[in-house]
């Protein structure tokens, strides 16, 4: 990989060597990256609740730019949300809907070739499925759809259906959740989203999304996913209800897996628009200290991901420049016609175009690299 515009770091540990953070304990996870160690779970939490901002981003900002220099990542890609009847109707979602219901749709073969088609002739090189779980929905009209974005472009970067949606196929026609991730690389998915993660701590989950599938169960599919060839994202989601310890659980258990699999890409910490939801928020909008916390935290502590992305749509263009200077290293992508997110109370374009992307890259004092979802340069 192409490392523009880097400083003369070669490692996180000479990276970190010369910081002196205000916050003590701050200062120990300097001193323990200078000599190699990894940070630990106590850590994290001093991390996520210290009042050291800026040692906090001194320290992830150093870690950021001996990975990835002054690049930025970026793509132009198309959102395609195929339906939102949904038999969960988990109380953190504004997106879902029963069947009947006014809003409720499927997209059919021809709307999802049309969208896919417009896509393609406005530059996007990547589709991201995501859907609901719609009882009525054979296994063929999941077939039928990667098989038709397939149809539109070998070069399409196809990033298809959560663990959440796989363990629901599995659910529905009786087969392993493997032998159906198979099915679908075979059939031209080239990477899993990183949805359905919400939080992984059992009581908290139990409160926003109660039918969803378990931590445990979203972690065992991504690992037979991994172990297909398939890599993911990962996400996290917060301002909801969740605690410190809930967030620090929950890198914890990302970690421990990408030990094991080393299939993860990317985190991507998606803040919760309640606005619309049955769960308020905890705040309108995440704090700008808690998105930074929380990033910078886990830019130090996940040491065996690559790439952390933050999401100009979830968070804002203004948050999206300084969380990209400081700690993430994706600016996320153009998403055409998001739909989830926007149903639940987000106030920023449906849209994005590259040229505003690049520009906010800019602004953050990065280079910006168009790549997709497999960071393919």
């Amino acid at each position: 990989m192409v490392i523009r515009g880097a400083a003369a770091w070669k490692t996180p540990s000479m990276a970190t060597e010369h910081l002196n953070p205000r916050d003590p304990h701050l200062r120990e996870v300097s001193k323990r990256l200078a000599a190699g160690k990894r940070v630990r779970k106590s850590d994290l939490l001093r991390m996520l609740a210290t009042d050291d901002i800026n040692g906090l981003m001194a320290i992830s900002q150093a870690i950021r730019r001996a990975r990835h220099g002054l690049n930025a990542y970026y793509g132009n890609s198309l959102n395609l949300n195929y339906t939102n009847i949904c038999e969960l109707r988990c109380p953190l979602c504004a997106f879902s809907c029963d069947r009947g219901d006014k809003q409720a749709y499927v997209l059919t073969r021809d709307e999802i070739q049309t969208r896919v088609a417009q896509a393609v002739q406005a530059g996007a090189d990547e589709v991201h499925i995501v859907g609901a779980l719609n009882p009525d929905l054979p296994m063929d009209y999941y077939r039928e759809m990667v098989s038709t974005i397939r149809s539109m472009g070998s070069n399409l970067h196809v990033v298809g259906f959560t663990a959440t949606e796989y363990d629901y196929m599995s659910q529905q026609s009786g087969r392993p959740v493997g032998a159906i991730l198979d099915e679908f690389k075979s059939l031209g998915v080239n990477a899993l989203p990183g949805g359905g993660a919400e939080i992984f701590a059992e009581e908290t989950r139990s409160r926003i999304a109660p039918r969803k599938i378990s931590a445990e169960r979203w972690l065992e599919v991504m690992r037979i996913a991994h172990e297909t060839g398939l890599r993911s994202n990962a996400t996290i989601l917060y301002n909801h209800v969740e605690t410190l310890e809930d967030v620090a659980d929950h890198l914890e258990r990302l970690r421990v897996l990408q030990d094991e699999t080393h299939g993860f890409k990317a985190l991507v910490p998606l803040p919760y628009h309640g606005e619309h939801s049955e769960v308020p928020p905890r705040r309108p909008r995440a704090s700008g200290m808690d998105s930074v916390r929380l990033f910078a935290a886990a830019r130090i502590y996940l040491d065996n991901f690559d790439h952390i992305k933050t999401l100009w749509m979830y968070v804002g263009i203004k948050l999206a420049e300084l969380l990209l200077a400081v700690a993430a290293d994706d600016a996320g992508a153009t998403y055409l016609n998001e739909k989830i997110v926007h149903a639940a109370g987000a106030s920023t374009p449906r849209s994005g175009n590259e040229e505003a992307l690049r520009d906010m890259i800019q602004k953050a004092g990065l280079v910006p690299i168009r790549t997709h979802a497999g960071y393919k340069l």
